[in-house]
């Protein structure tokens, strides 16, 4: 049986459907596994976006600080990309990400694309037109979640 290679995992992700190999060979090559334990911190509000996953199995949160605390904004499983802010400067994270329990993830070196997406701009725009998806999904369940929350403002 042949060991996956980087790439075969990559293909296999819902969310990078699509990419032709070339694209993808691109990706992989700045590329990794990990596997990540429940309750570690892979992102911080703030910090330096140098990273960013593709989930392979397991899950991770999205929060956000509240007034009250932290707050859940979306939980994030199988074939889920984790973060957008390595591609927007500044390049820092905009919500803390929170291993709910243990992750295998590809982890992708955020200069090493950068770099890829700046030298090669038809694949730079076809990674920014994936990760444009990504911000407005994000935004969305941002917006719906603190409308649970704090409701549509009506009183009646």
């Amino acid at each position: 049986m042949r060991t996956k290679t980087i790439r075969d995992l990559l293909a296999t992700q819902p969310v990078l459907a699509g990419l032709d190999d070339g694209d993808l060979d691109l990706m992989a090559g700045c590329a990794h596994n990990e596997v990540l334990e429940a309750g570690v911190f892979i992102a911080r509000e703030g910090e330096p976006a140098d990273r960013f996953f593709v989930v392979r199995a397991g899950r991770v949160g999205l929060e956000i600080h509240a007034p009250t605390g932290p707050l859940v904004i979306e939980t994030l499983g199988d074939g889920d990309l984790v973060g957008w802010s390595w591609i927007v400067p500044p390049h820092r994270w905009v919500y803390d990400v929170e291993v709910l329990e243990r992750a295998h993830v590809v982890a992708i070196d955020a200069a090493c694309l950068r770099d890829k997406c700046e030298a090669d701009p038809a694949f730079g725009y076809r990674v920014m037109k994936r990760f444009a998806q990504v911000v407005a999904e994000r935004l969305q369940a941002t917006r719906l979640r603190l409308l649970d929350l704090y409701g549509t403002g009506d009183d009646g």
